[in-house]
């Protein structure tokens, strides 16, 4: 086991699969010479020559689109769209095409393509470098969504995507690149070194792309979240003395019912918490998943904390950013209600 941040991690990943399979390549703005903006590909094209790593021209549907293509003829392509922010132009090629193609070839063809996408705030990135698409996705029948919050789950996940047959949307909260993030921008930033999820094996591992973790195990109240918000649920329980029993969906879709309801009903009581906009975000699902098959389970109506219905500020960062206190008190409603 060697301790690695999520960016290592991630390339981890990357390289390993690169390594097993010479169909497998990766490519992407800047992912090539550069490295990413975020140097998750690092030193990969180095290795594997600029055939199989190598930098795209800035177009989201040309990257989308191509990969498309090539995963029709048997290539499984790695691709990044820097920031989650800039998926819009590639929409198309990704809902009309990617997720179509083994439903209209009648299983004839399919697209195992993995597109890598940092999302989230709490890097001052502002309205067009923090954004939380995920719902978007997972409204969509044929692609899987997924989305990590450490460096053992990244690695693991990374590597089912990309042995997927289907295609999937893997986003990273890049405020978990380098280490976990509780909320509390005050406090000096704490390195993934220093965290037990920051162990991961050299080699080839998978984490199933259908399974969710129960992060934090607890009596009095379950939290269903996902990314950044994970650490944020266990710095609220940890604050405010409440047992909050906090699982980590990791893959966002296909959901891991069994885990979530199995959680509810033993608590009987359900908090959801997620970064994105609340209107039609992916908590409404859940809560909506919740009250269909825990209704006589619960105690108190089902709380969520979520992201505000405006662009995200950069002046305002943390007036927008979901943090351990309003989880709090989400978690106070649960319970005394």
């Amino acid at each position: 086991m060697t301790r690695m941040t999520m960016v290592q991690a991630l390339r981890s990943a990357m390289d390993v699969m690169l390594g097993r399979d010479d169909n497998v390549v990766v490519y992407g703005q800047d992912v090539g010479y550069f490295g990413g903006v975020f140097r998750c590909t690092d030193g990969l094209q180095a290795k594997y020559g600029a055939q199989r790593v190598f930098d795209a021209p800035i177009s989201e549907g040309g990257i989308v689109g191509s990969a498309i293509g090539m995963a029709a003829y048997g290539l499984r392509p790695v691709v990044e769209v820097q920031f989650a922010d800039y998926f819009y132009p590639a929409s198309d090629q990704i809902v009309s095409e990617a997720a179509r193609l083994r439903y209209r070839s009648a299983g004839d063809f399919s697209a195992p393509i993995t597109i890598r996408m940092p999302c989230g705030g709490g890097i001052y990135g502002g309205q067009t470098h923090s954004q939380s698409p995920e719902a978007l996705f997972t409204h969509v029948c044929g692609i899987r969504t997924v989305m990590p919050c450490n460096p053992f789950d990244a690695k693991g996940l990374l590597i089912a995507a990309i042995e997927c047959d289907d295609p999937v949307i893997f986003l990273e909260p890049k405020r978990l690149y380098n280490g976990p993030f509780d909320g509390h921008h005050e406090k000096p930033v704490v390195p993934w070194a220093q965290h037990a999820l920051a162990e991961v094996p050299e080699g080839h591992y998978t984490v199933p792309l259908d399974s969710a973790r129960l992060f934090r195990e607890g009596s009095e109240v379950t939290v269903l979240t996902y990314g950044t918000m994970v650490f944020v649920a266990e710095a609220a329980a940890q604050e405010s003395g409440i047992d909050a029993e906090i699982v980590d969906l990791r893959t966002l879709w296909p959901l891991d019912l069994a885990t979530v309801l199995a959680s509810v009903k033993k608590t009987g009581r359900c908090v959801v918490v997620h970064e994105a906009t609340r209107t039609s975000g992916f908590g409404a699902e859940l809560v909506a998943l919740v009250q269909e098959h825990c209704f006589y389970h619960l105690e108190a109506p089902i709380e969520r904390v979520t992201g505000w219905d405006t662009p995200y500020p950069h002046a305002l960062e943390w007036a927008y950013f979901p943090g351990p206190a309003r989880v709090a008190a989400a978690l106070k409603r649960a319970l005394e209600a």
